[in-house]
């Protein structure tokens, strides 16, 4: 699982922002960008009646808060009763399935309606709704996006390079000037939910509110309750995007809304379909919806459009997507090799709360995904987020399975002549990753049977290779370790060499890297592009402070809220108690 992909990312006020998860590299040729990506969903938007009756009710309103001219009024008043949840329904098909609300399903944390499984209350008080807002910040990963290193909490700043030109993620604080103070709370759901701003202008689909649609009145009512009351203002303008004219113009991103986002009606209609049970039910909302899963692990067609937005539009949702900031995505499916075939329930709920278990370690963009959010989430939802991500079958259903080899082990252990890649991996690689390929599961990742070293696409193997990755440290597993890029200690030919060994060593079946593979890569990674998250949290959960830090006063009544252990934590000052393994890359086979 590595994070962040071709889609697009995150952003309510995609004025300043938007991106895909990671950059797509810039294109130097904007009317090649015309061509291929703006006119044709353009062009598309006007095919003889193309748009059907179904997407023209959904045509840009001034309801919903907001005034004619599209400007902000007054900021709603804050009260429980303003998203008094609907009545939950357990209506049966005729196939006996129940069909359940994904709120039906939450354990104490999002979209409650009355009493939730586990018999708790929906917040009745300003500092319970907060809590359960940070929840929702945390399943939804608004940080990952909006929060930069060195910089405070959702100031934004975080630079997406697209194939249109840079975005810069938005501060989404509640400074009125520079951030969204000034929104009601009717204009915060529709930017969330359909990606239009309190302007009326329409949002870069980097924003994934295609995802979002599906989200609860309750969870969205709690996200603004805490943005407003508990995050603080900073004051910060971010950098313009650098997009160039007429890529500048959001008169097209109208279009690919009626085309592709759905309306938050027909969202929320389809993640609540029939299910087995409610945990498969909660498992579905917190994928399709708030964790935006697809908005990366999704494949995109010409318009950047996510080809499947959930698992009921076919084969292509999850399957894996195009890579992003030079890393692929991969499928999230039941593939063997290249997907979660082999992953049981377990080792997934340990990789989203760890971001590490048996059989690999999170980098790239996945690290920032589990770093700002899901290792807050409780035990319950990362249960039914892994449980629902096991139920889907995979999109190739004919992949072989894994078989070991023991030919590359005997030729590294044997002592005799070896090729450059093999010579190449015992100096480099072998202290850590082991003359087996095994590794030191959940410190130093398998590399043998690892879904990721053996994905079609080699970008991201020569990726880590070259710049390295740092797996952070979370609640659960607080140690961090790093393993070092070898940029500047190996030539474009010696990373080619010993990338297609590892992709071929040990039963792995993948394709070869060349030179060229490596060259183009090392041309596309810089300093500037390179971003990751802050350092993670180091403290035992009860001595840290909530991430970002609520200015809020303690809750003293006892209510329906994620456990304290479960909250975002304040990552403390990197001086202060960090765990962090580097290697640098000694010889020897074990």
């Amino acid at each position: 699982m590595t994070h962040r992909q071709p889609p697009i990312p995150k952003s309510v006020n995609s004025h300043r922002k938007s991106g895909i998860h990671s950059s797509l590299g810039v294109i130097h040729n904007p009317l090649k960008t015309v061509t291929h990506v703006l006119l044709p969903a353009v062009a598309l938007s006007f095919a003889a009646g193309g748009i059907s009756p179904s997407w023209a009710q959904r045509l840009p309103s001034h309801s919903d808060g907001l005034s004619a001219s599209g400007t902000a009024q007054p900021e709603d008043q804050l009260t429980p009763s303003d998203a008094a949840p609907p009545p939950l329904t357990q209506d049966h098909t005729p196939q006996g399935a129940v069909h359940i609300s994904p709120e039906a399903g939450a354990t104490n944390s999002l979209g409650t309606s009355g009493k939730d499984a586990g018999g708790n209350a929906a917040p009745q008080t300003q500092q319970k709704w907060i809590k359960r807002g940070q929840y929702v910040a945390a399943a939804a990963d608004c940080a990952a996006c909006h929060t930069v290193k060195e910089s405070a909490p959702y100031a934004g700043g975080y630079a997406f390079e697209l194939p249109i030109g840079t975005l810069y993620a938005s501060n989404i604080t509640p400074d009125k000037t520079h951030g969204i103070g000034a929104w009601t709370e009717a204009q915060f759901i529709r930017a969330i939910r359909e990606g239009i701003r309190p302007d009326g202008a329409s949002l870069y689909p980097a924003m994934p509110y295609p995802s979002y649609a599906r989200m609860t009145e309750t969870d969205l009512h709690a996200l603004y309750v805490y943005f407003m009351q508990a995050v603080k203002p900073v004051a910060q303008p971010v950098q313009a995007n650098d997009i160039p004219w007429p890529l500048s113009m959001r008169f097209p991103l109208t279009v690919w809304r009626w085309m592709f986002a759905p309306s938050p009606q027909n969202a929320r209609q389809a993640t609540q379909r029939p299910f087995a049970d409610a945990q498969l039910a909660r498992g579905a909302y917190l994928v399709e919806g708030p964790g935006h899963c697809g908005a990366c692990h999704t494949e995109r067609g010409i318009a950047m459009q996510e080809k499947a937005l959930t698992a009921e539009n076919g084969a292509a949702y999850l399957a894996g997507g195009k890579a992003v900031d030079g890393w692929t995505p991969p499928s999230l499916r039941a593939e063997p090799l290249t997907g979660l075939g082999a992953w049981s329930v377990a080792d997934i709920t340990t990789f989203l709360k760890t971001g590490r278990n048996q059989r690999g370690s999170a980098f790239g963009n996945m690290d920032s995904a589990v770093h700002h959010g899901t290792q807050y989430l409780t035990e319950a939802d990362l249960t039914a987020m892994a449980r629902y991500l096991k139920s889907l079958p995979a999109a190739q259903p004919h992949q072989a399975t894994w078989q070991p080899d023991a030919a590359a082990t005997k030729a590294l252990r044997s002592g005799g002549p070896l090729t450059q890649g093999q010579r190449l991996y015992l100096d480099n690689c072998a202290a850590c990753h082991r003359s087996n390929g095994a590794g030191y599961p959940s410190v130093f990742p398998p590399l043998a049977n690892n879904p990721v070293v053996v994905n079609p696409a080699t970008d991201s193997v020569i990726h880590i290779i070259l710049e390295g990755s740092t797996v952070h440290g979370t609640q659960d597993a607080p140690s961090a370790f790093t393993m070092p890029g070898f940029a500047g200690r190996l030539t474009d030919e010696q990373i080619a060499s010993v990338a297609s060994f590892i992709r071929h060593a040990w039963g792995n079946q993948a394709s070869v890297v060349t030179d060229v593979d490596v060259r183009h890569m090392r041309a596309r990674l810089s300093p500037a592009k390179t971003q990751t998250a802050p350092p993670s949290p180091a403290l035992p959960p009860e001595k840290q402070a909530p991430l970002p830090t609520p200015h809020v006063r303690p809750e003293s009544e006892n209510g329906a809220e994620p456990p304290a252990a479960q909250s975002p934590q304040q990552a403390p000052s990197p001086h202060v108690g960090t765990s962090e393994t580097t290697h640098s890359g000694p010889t020897g086979p074990e």
